[in-house]
C-alpha cells in the first residue's frame, strides 16, 4: 500500500494543472506603444516576471511576449508591471554575503517593476528570490531606486544604510510630516506602500493601490479526524528471541490543523502544522505476553501545494516533519523488565482532495519511527499509514 500512495506522490508532485491560474483580462503594451487588449495568464507572480503568455481570445493559440517586447502590462486589479531601465544595487541581505561597504553597488539593468501605488508619486516593487528591492518616481523626479542596505562594521556586527527615508523627507514631504514619522516607515511593502498612498491622499493626487486586491495571508484552522493503519516491531540485538512483530494494527486519531496559505501564486502554497493525539494499543503472545501502549501528540510541521480543478475542488499534497511527544507510555513484559517508550522524530508524505474551501480526505504515509529511544540494545521499526477526514471551521 506504502508503494503505492508514494507513486501517486511521486505523479502529482510532476503534474501540470492549469485551472485557477488561469488566462484573465487585461492587456500589454508593446515597444511600438501599441495596446493589445488580451487573456494574460495570471501567474500571481512573487517574483518579477521576465515574460508572459497570452491569448487574444479564449480561443485563439498561446502566445509569449518577454521583457525585451513588452513596456507595460497589466491583468486583474492587482497585477500591473511596468519596463524600467533602472540603477539597481543587488547587495545581499543574507548574513554570510554582507560586506563592509556602507554605499550600494549600481548596476543598470532593464527590469519589469511591479506597481503597488500608481499617482502623484508611484511605489514599485522588484522581487527576485530574495532580493526585495523598492523604486519611486515623482511627477518631478525620475525613477530611482529607494537606497537600502546591510553592511558589516565588524565580524559580529551588522549596520543598516537606510537612505531610503531622507529619499522620502527630501522629495516627499507634505504638511503635517516629520522626520520622527518618516524613521519608522521599514523597507517593506506593507510601510511604503502605507505611506505613498498617505502621501497622494495630502497632495489631493488621485491613485490606485494596486495591493488591496492582492492575494493576503490566509490562515485556516481545522479538525482533523482520522484511522490509522500501523505495525510495530521490536528486537533486542543481544536476545534475538526477543524479536517481535505486533502485525497489523488499527486506530484512531484526532488533530487540530492550522494552514497559513502563503500571499502569492494564487495561494497554492501553504505552511501547516497539526498537533495529533494517537495511541496505539496491542498484545502479542511471544513466550510471554507482551503488551504496548503507546501514547503520543505527534506535531507535523511542514509544506502543502495545492493543484486546483476548478473554483471549488482542489488537489493538495504534503511533506513534513514529525515530532512526536510520548505521554505516559510503554512495553509490559508479562515476565521481564518493562520498557518506557521514547520516539524520535520521522517524516510523513500525504496526498488529498478539498472541496469549496471546508472539507477534505487525506492518505498520509509515514516514514519508520523508533519508540525505544533510550536503550541500548533495544530496536523499534514504528510506520504507520493514515485515512484523515477534514472539516475547515474558519
Amino acid at each position: 500500500m506504502k508503494k503505492t500512495i508514494l507513486t501517486l506522490l511521486v505523479s502529482f508532485l510532476s503534474l501540470h494543472t492549469f485551472a485557477q491560474i488561469k488566462f484573465e483580462k487585461g492587456y500589454f503594451i508593446n515597444n511600438q506603444g501599441i495596446k493589445t487588449n488580451c487573456l494574460i495568464k495570471n501567474m500571481d507572480w512573487r517574483d518579477s516576471p521576465t515574460e508572459i503568455e497570452y491569448k487574444l481570445s479564449e480561443n485563439e493559440k498561446v502566445k509569449k511576449a518577454s521583457i525585451t517586447t513588452i513596456k507595460e502590462f497589466k491583468v486583474s486589479e492587482s497585477q500591473k508591471y511596468e519596463r524600467h531601465i533602472v540603477e539597481i544595487d543587488r547587495s545581499s541581505d543574507v548574513l554570510s554575503r554582507i560586506n563592509y561597504k556602507k554605499e550600494p553597488t549600481f548596476k543598470e539593468e532593464q527590469l519589469l517593476l511591479r506597481v503597488l501605488v500608481e499617482g502623484n508619486a508611484t511605489l514599485y516593487l522588484y522581487k527576485d528570490n530574495n532580493l526585495s528591492r523598492y523604486f519611486y518616481k515623482t511627477e518631478t523626479n525620475e525613477i530611482e531606486q529607494l537606497v537600502f542596505k546591510k553592511y558589516k562594521i565588524d565580524t559580529y556586527k551588522v549596520a543598516e544604510n537606510n537612505r531610503y527615508k531622507q529619499q522620502l523627507w527630501n522629495n516627499l514631504k507634505c504638511e503635517g510630516y516629520s522626520m520622527s514619522s518618516i524613521d519608522k516607515i521599514g523597507y517593506t511593502a506593507s510601510d511604503l506602500t502605507r505611506f505613498f498612498v498617505n502621501y497622494n491622499e495630502c497632495v489631493n493626487a488621485q491613485y490606485y493601490n494596486y495591493t488591496k486586491n492582492q492575494n493576503k495571508l490566509i490562515f485556516n484552522f481545522s479538525i482533523r479526524p482520522g484511522v490509522r493503519f500501523s505495525t510495530l516491531v521490536i528486537n533486542n540485538s543481544i536476545r534475538t528471541s526477543s524479536y517481535t512483530d505486533f502485525g497489523n494494527n488499527t486506530s484512531f486519531s484526532i488533530g487540530i490543523e492550522g494552514e497559513f496559505k502563503l500571499p502569492f501564486n494564487k495561494n497554492k502554497w501553504a505552511l501547516i502544522v497539526e498537533p495529533t493525539y494517537q495511541y496505539l494499543k496491542t498484545e502479542k503472545e511471544n513466550q510471554q505476553t507482551i503488551n504496548v501502549d503507546y501514547k503520543s501528540i505527534e506535531v507535523p510541521a511542514g509544506l502543502r501545494h495545492y493543484f486546483f480543478l476548478n473554483d471549488k475542488s482542489k488537489i493538495f499534497i504534503n511533506a513534513s516533519y514529525v515530532f512526536d511527544f510520548t505521554l505516559n507510555s510503554g512495553i509490559e513484559f508479562e515476565e521481564s523488565t518493562d520498557l518506557d517508550i521514547k520516539s524520535n522524530t520521522n517524516f510523513a508524505f500525504g496526498i488529498g482532495y478539498n472541496f469549496n474551501d471546508r472539507y477534505s480526505a487525506e492518505v498520509r504515509v509515514a516514514t519508520s519511527r523508533g519508540i525505544l529511544n533510550n536503550y541500548l540494545f533495544w530496536g523499534s521499526d514504528y510506520n504507520s499509514v493514515s485515512f484523515i477526514l477534514g472539516y475547515t471551521i474558519f
